[in-house]
């Protein structure tokens, strides 16, 4: 079984291999504007919630790029496209998969 990093790194293999068979653009894709939300964090040890928070997070994230992509490469690219809803799929459940987490810990007062 694939660890989650294992799993987040061969989905930015996977993606990188399709880029690089399009020559390095994505049918559809030139109108994309990639950006990044940086929060201010405290500079304080991290606790297992603000961890478990942030990988939500940055699930939330990946899902908004994949939603985007997917509609970029819609009837241009469908190989593009079945990949990255492949993908996006795994990273919806990442997602839950962390909420349950952060509902555990809130259950237990802990987040």
């Amino acid at each position: 079984m694939k660890t989650d990093i294992q799993e987040e790194l061969g989905h930015a293999q996977q993606y990188a291999r399709r880029i690089k068979e399009l020559y390095g653009v994505v049918p559809g894709s030139l109108d994309f504007k990639a950006s990044r939300n940086i929060s201010s964090r405290r500079r304080s040890r991290p606790t297992s919630s603000r961890i478990i928070k942030g990988v939500i997070e940055a699930e939330t994230g990946a899902i908004e790029h994949y939603n985007k992509i997917i509609e970029f490469t819609d009837s241009v690219d469908p190989v593009t496209n079945d990949m990255v809803i492949a993908i996006l799929r795994d990273e919806e459940g990442h997602r839950r998969l962390f909420e349950g987490f952060l509902r555990e810990y809130e259950i237990e007062g802990l987040a």
